[in-house]
């Protein structure tokens, strides 16, 4: 009696380090924009489920990085394409505009919108009687009327007398300024 042995080769077993080297792929891919939610989800199904190494690797193909030129080619554009974003939030930053304090006066400059006021903001938030500005030796001083939307320093809210000085960042109600003292005149 003969006895045949049969030879059976089973495909090598992946392992686990192999299939978070390509989840890891697939994730910074899915990250830098290269790959769809869509192709990334069934990507990842197949990294999970699959068995045979060829598939793995066909699922990274076309993500796997030439080397360290492509990386900081990647870099710079990537810094590159974020500089329009930077520019536009400096340029909102410091539109402020100016709110010149006047020459000293024994009298209170009012804030509001409220035709007598010193000062007239026509804007909703603005309160009738909003705020005023003191001079006082000197250094001014800004103290909130009891307005219903606020005055703000520095994005502090006012409550009582604070002092303000030139380059402070004051809003009334929505209405925000930037402090400028008058350009002091040359002496004759």
């Amino acid at each position: 009696m003969t006895s045949s042995f049969e030879s059976h080769t089973y495909p090598a077993r992946l392992s686990d380090a192999q299939r978070d080297r390509v989840l890891g792929v697939l994730r910074e891919g899915a990250a830098q924009g290269r790959l769809s939610q869509d192709t990334f989800m069934r990507r990842m199904e197949v990294a999970l489920t699959t068995s045979r190494p060829e598939e793995l690797e066909a699922l990274t193909r076309d993500l796997e990085h030439g080397g360290r030129w492509s990386r900081g080619l990647l870099r710079v554009v990537g810094g590159v394409s974020g500089f329009p974003e930077r520019i536009r939030r400096a340029w909102r930053a410091e539109r402020l505009p100016k709110l010149l304090l006047p020459a000293p006066s024994p009298h209170p400059l009012r804030i509001g919108r409220d035709p007598g006021n010193g000062l007239r903001l026509s804007h909703e938030t603005v309160s009738r009687t909003h705020a005023e500005l003191t001079a006082q030796g000197d250094r001014w001083l800004l103290r909130d009327l009891g307005s219903t939307n606020g005055t703000c320093v520095n994005g502090q809210r006012v409550t009582g007398t604070v002092p303000v000085r030139e380059g402070d960042q004051v809003s009334f109600g929505r209405m925000m300024f930037r402090l400028s003292a008058p350009a002091l005149r040359p002496p004759a």
